[in-house]
């Protein structure tokens, strides 16, 4: 994934709630609900309510579920 225009460097770009939901092709609420039950994956929270992922967390979340 190409890093956004002025993003510092050395930092993971992180995806936001909207952005995984889309990626998953589930709704954002699926995947707050997944965050709430603690079976989505790994999640940074920036501020209250500011949620964000790493790309290579939901990565490796998604290879955890597959058998």
């Amino acid at each position: 994934m190409k890093k956004p225009e002025g993003s510092a460097e050395g930092l993971t770009f992180m995806l936001t709630t909207s952005e995984v939901a889309k990626r998953l092709q589930v709704s954002p609420s699926t995947l707050s609900r997944w965050r709430a039950t603690g079976i989505g994956p790994k999640v940074y929270w920036i501020s209250q309510g500011s949620p964000r992922y790493r790309e290579d967390d939901v990565m490796a979340w998604l290879e955890g579920l597959s058998v």
